[in-house]
């Protein structure tokens, strides 16, 4: 089974600018999704950002703009360049793999909280302050 472990949450003001990444390690499948996902107080995991084997990459209208996904296939990372941040960019962020198409994920074909993703880190604090 693949580990993800994630690093570079942390507390910013509105306006400002956070990187998270995610390493990979183990065995991993194609196809793939991998993707940073987010839980805001009091709201159910979403999908910020997902890259697929195919290497397309579809991001949350809340997001757009603001943030970038990059993969760097020889370190085995994901990262989230993340700029402009809002106070409601506020939550803990989780990196996932599954071995299916992000349509299959973008679909709801995983479940609520996206749980049938195949791993998951252990998550990230971002706080943004206004």
């Amino acid at each position: 089974q693949v580990q993800l472990v994630e690093s570079g949450g942390g507390s910013v003001q509105a306006g400002g600018s956070l990187r998270l990444s995610c390493a990979a390690s183990g065995d991993t499948y194609q196809p793939y999704c991998m993707g940073w996902f987010r839980q805001r107080p009091g709201k159910r995991r979403e999908a910020v950002a997902t890259i697929d084997s195919d290497e397309s990459i579809t991001y949350d209208d809340s997001v757009k703009g603001r943030f970038a996904l990059s993969m760097d296939n020889v370190k085995r990372t994901l990262s989230l360049q993340m700029d402009s941040l809002k106070p409601e960019d506020t939550a803990t962020y989780y990196c996932g793999i599954v071995w299916v198409h992000c349509t299959v994920v973008a679909g709801g074909g995983l479940g609520k909280d996206y749980n049938g993703m195949n791993s998951w880190g252990k998550g990230t604090l971002v706080t943004i302050s206004s």
